[in-house]
């Protein structure tokens, strides 16, 4: 039973979390939240202000968890119905968060941001609905790739753009493209699709795990998600140089979505790899999915810098893209995290059948969307897709593959990077002051071979044009940012 004094109490410490909330600092607010609720759990405000917090932070699991407790609370708080709204939203399940909507026009019934919303969530679950009837069984798909002559397409004279001659793509057009998107420039349709489609010809050829070998003396970079923030990318290589046979990088996943630059850094990374495969590796993220695309931009910014047919094009190509890579047998470099069950090998990650859009569970999904965990044995996931695992699971993975350390991305870290589970996992984030509120560092792991010490840079954002992020994201998803 709570006392007098721990309810004034549990009110100054929302009020602390509201605080340090405005300051974009919702780890703290998350924990401040948490002592009020511990304080009097009877206020929906506190659950559903702790959903906010954890939606900021893409931990749409918990947010969820968190905004029906605060219905349970109080079925009448139309806040409760409006933040699981929002989460379902953040995790493309329409028809959920429809539900929720509903619940909240019920509830306020002449609240014009509550019918906006509303309309915006009908509006989505009937395309939606109209997509799926459409539909083609995957069995019956026709590769787009395949229907595409890059050759046929012609470049206007008045084109005075970055140009590949013949079938080649050299470091000079790179850097000249590099130059141009610098400033706002866009490449020709043309050799936009003749980068695509030659990466796409060189990742078919991949194992699903991709071993990698660095040779003694040599050095290699490891970078976690860059999300479409090309001008922080473009520092990236200032300071760490190009990608070449000399210097190479692996970009682990997440490059497009929210970042409003996502078409440049995608093109970017493609080009590097047709001009020199063995510079640069890409990892698939669980970013690089049609259903992210949809909801966090890169779907709009292509439909908008490219055309329809390239929306159709990347959506394939992601499905080519290696889920792992393995640096001189003894590093693990993966998106998300390990799996829900013990004795996964090496030889079961490389058997998966990556060239599909990431189901909902199994090794695949885990790979992508999994999250480590401070607690040993595995738990829910925050984000409602994958699961957490703790160092025992990470121990247990690398004694079973004789491995030495598990390198993943897919969370911001204040500092760009973090060390967990006893040293045996870093995590790598390269997107700094990410969306542009979250006041991070960025960071790249660099291992100099042959002792292959992780070597961590962190860097700080760089200014970039005033485009917003999310710029290019569906309506109902600029409405919550």
């Amino acid at each position: 039973m709570e006392t007098k004094n721990d309810v004034s109490r549990a009110e100054e410490m929302k009020n602390q979390a509201n605080e340090a909330f405005k300051g974009h600092k919702f780890s703290q607010a998350i924990d401040l939240y948490t002592q009020a609720i511990e304080l009097n759990g009877n206020n929906a405000v506190y659950w559903a202000n702790r959903a906010f917090a954890h939606t900021k932070l893409e931990e749409y699991g918990s947010a969820i968890q968190d905004a029906s407790k605060a219905i349970e609370t109080d079925p009448k708080y139309s806040k409760g119905y409006y933040r699981r709204g929002a989460a379902y939203l953040a995790m493309g399940k329409f028809k959920d968060a429809l539900k929720d909507f509903q619940q909240v026009k019920r509830i306020c019934p002449n609240d014009p941001d509550a019918t906006r919303k509303l309309r915006e969530c009908e509006k989505a679950v009937k395309k939606l609905k109209f997509e799926e009837a459409i539909s083609v069984p995957v069995s019956e798909r026709i590769s787009v790739a395949e229907s595409i002559d890059f050759h046929t397409i012609e470049v206007e004279s008045q084109y005075s753009g970055a140009r590949i001659e013949g079938e080649e793509v050299t470091l000079d057009f790179v850097k000249q493209m590099l130059e141009e998107f610098k400033n706002q420039k866009t490449l020709h349709k043309r050799y936009a699709y003749q980068i695509v489609l030659q990466t796409r010809k060189i990742l078919q050829a991949l194992p699903s795990l991709v071993d990698i070998s660095v040779p003694n003396g040599k050095h290699f970079t490891v970078c976690g998600d860059v999300h479409g923030q090309f001008y922080d990318l473009l520092n990236i290589f200032e300071l760490n140089g190009l990608p070449s046979e000399e210097n190479p990088y692996l970009f682990n996943g997440d490059f497009v979505d929210r970042g409003s630059f996502s078409v440049e850094i995608i093109l970017t990374l493609f080009a590097f790899k047709c001009m020199s495969p063995s510079s640069i590796y890409l990892a698939r993220g669980n970013h690089e999915s049609k259903s992210m695309n949809k909801i966090y931009g890169f779907e709009g910014e292509v439909r908008s810098k490219l055309s329809e047919k390239f929306v159709e094009l990347f959506a394939e190509v992601f499905c080519y893209l290696p889920l792992a890579h393995v640096i001189n047998e003894k590093i693990f470099v993966v998106h998300g995290g390990l799996f829900s069950v013990d004795g996964v090998k090496l030889s079961d990650i490389r058997a998966i059948d990556r060239f599909c859009e990431p189901p909902e569970e199994g090794l695949m999904c885990e790979l992508l969307w999994s999250d480590p965990q401070p607690l040993p044995g595995r738990g829910p996931s925050k984000r409602g897709v994958g699961l957490s695992f703790g160092g025992d699971v990470t121990k247990r993975f690398l004694e079973d593959n004789n491995l030495d350390l598990v390198v993943r991305s897919h969370e911001v870290k204040d500092e760009g990077y973090e060390v967990d589970h006893d040293g045996k996992l870093i995590t790598v984030f390269s997107a700094p002051n990410y969306c542009d509120q979250m006041g991070n560092k960025g960071a790249f792991i660099r291992f100099e071979a042959p002792d292959m010490k992780p070597n961590i840079v962190t860097f700080t954002a760089v200014p970039h044009p005033d485009v917003k992020p999310m710029a290019y994201a569906s309506n109902f998803m600029r409405m919550f940012n």
